[in-house]
């Protein structure tokens, strides 16, 4: 029986979503898809209704009111979110402080390995090819190299951070 009901209904309902979602902006399959729930819990609840094709076409256009309704309540952002790890000018200066840390840590690195950082964390972004130029070394050689450097800058700060945690 309710399969029956929904094979009848389908091309009705195709019909009259196609005429009435466009007025609301909305997608036809998704004003279909909340028609289709409406009926589910009408089944569930009171059973298959008296005539079928009015009470579709009522279902339909009370879907489209309530689209209508939170469409006015609803609106696009003004602008982008809010970034959540921007916490005002305590996570600020604490940047800056591991910013600042982090520089003076590349600078006490020994031989080539603070010019190297110091090319990698420049604010002009060299590429690859720029920085093996200015180090005079082959641009193969700086993956290496860089490895090598990062690693003696983790060995460096670890007995920093070590030493900045709290202890209770």
């Amino acid at each position: 029986m309710t399969y029956d009901l929904l094979t009848t209904l389908r091309p009705l309902l195709t019909a009259e979503v196609s005429a009435e979602a466009h007025a609301t902006g909305t997608e036809p399959g998704d004003l279909e898809q909340a028609v289709w729930l409406r009926l589910l819990e009408h089944l569930a609840a009171d059973g298959p209704p008296h005539d079928p094709p009015v009470w579709l076409r009522r279902a339909v256009r009370a879907e489209v009111r309530r689209t209508r309704r939170t469409g006015r309540r609803e609106g696009p952002y003004e602008g982008e979110p809010v970034d959540e790890r921007d916490h005002g000018p305590e996570q600020t200066a604490l940047t800056g402080a591991r910013h600042r840390a982090l520089r003076e840590a590349v600078h006490r690195l020994p031989g080539r390995c603070s010019r190297l950082l110091q090319a990698l964390l420049s604010p002009e972004d060299p590429t690859y090819r720029e920085i093996a130029g200015e180090l005079g070394i082959s641009q193969g050689s700086l993956g290496p190299e860089r490895s090598r450097c990062l690693g003696c800058l983790r060995r460096l700060l670890a007995p920093e951070v070590a030493a900045r945690q709290v202890r209770g």
